[in-house]
């Protein structure tokens, strides 16, 4: 399996899944506008996972597209799966309690899940190494199976980044993966035709202290080398003077990179000796079986 280790301190995630904040407002219309992108899905999945589902904000909106797909909450933990669940509940004389609602698994298991369409909304940049995450969600996914993630990309907070450097704060976060690597590590995962695109979003705030806020939602400084400790009141009213600094109002800008691709049949290798699992060669026969 290709691997493609960050400078990365995944104890930091751990640390913001657990938190158990919602979904942050840039998840929200980043799903929104990828949303947009399933118009090039032409078969209708019947099954679809909603990767790491807590912080996707994807849900109704796929639900809206899909309204007969049975959905999926993949979540990184135990402990975040039975949260997902938890917070699905609704009291027993409220109609929706009757109904059947999305499911929700934990990780390890949804190799299994053979879904149709797998949604990774804002996730990737989380993951410690980028390739095996791909190469997960290639494994969750039926042959013909669509990808379609959202991440951030190398430009996300560069105005932060900037500051930090110019004033000896340290890093301010963990560098986050060129779409161009990204889409490698598709290749290299198995999945066929992927498309890799970007665009850039800037919010503004009034003030320092709303755009702090703004930003806390959105994770954790996961960069090894970040400041150890608590910062001083001293250090946060300078860095709050900083980032008010010649503009009227304060602006970041995140890069967001978007892709999708097909799983293709798997294909068997010439050579001496070739072992394919019993499922892949059906997959392999179905696949020759249809019309061109």
């Amino acid at each position: 399996m290709p691997t493609s280790s960050r400078i990365f301190d995944p104890v930091a995630t751990a640390a913001w899944w657990r938190s158990g904040a919602e979904a942050p407002w840039l998840h929200g219309e980043v799903a929104r506008r990828m949303s947009g992108r399933l118009e090039i899905m032409k078969a209708r999945p019947r099954h679809v996972l909603d990767w790491w589902s807590s912080r996707s904000a994807s849900r109704e909106l796929l639900r809206e597209h899909y309204p007969q797909a049975e959905l999926t909450a993949v979540e990184p933990t135990d402990a975040a799966r039975d949260a997902w669940i938890a917070a699905q509940r609704r009291p027993w004389w409220s109609p929706s309690h009757w109904a059947k609602g999305p499911s929700a698994l934990a990780e390890p298991q949804a190799g299994a899940a053979a879904a149709e369409l797998l949604w990774a909304n804002m996730v990737l940049h989380w993951a410690a190494d980028p390739a095996q995450m791909i190469a997960r969600w290639h494994q969750a996914l039926a042959v013909d199976g669509f990808l379609m993630f959202s991440c951030f990309g190398p430009d996300t907070v560069q105005e932060l980044r900037t500051l930090h450097a110019r004033h000896g704060h340290g890093p301010a976060g963990a560098e986050f993966v060129d779409m161009h690597d990204l889409g490698d590590m598709m290749v290299q995962a198995g999945f066929a035709d992927p498309v890799m695109d970007m665009e850039h979003i800037t919010l503004t705030w009034e003030t320092p202290e709303q755009a702090l806020a703004e930003l806390r939602t959105l994770g954790r400084n996961t960069h090894p080398g970040r400041h150890a400790g608590l910062r001083t009141p001293r250090w946060k009213a300078a860095l709050l003077e900083q980032l008010a600094a010649g503009a009227s109002r304060v602006a970041i800008s995140f890069e967001i990179v978007y892709g999708h691709a097909f799983k293709g049949a798997p294909r068997a290798s010439a050579g001496g000796e070739t072992r394919v699992p019993l499922a892949d060669m059906r997959a392999m026969v179905r696949s020759s079986q249809r019309p061109r």
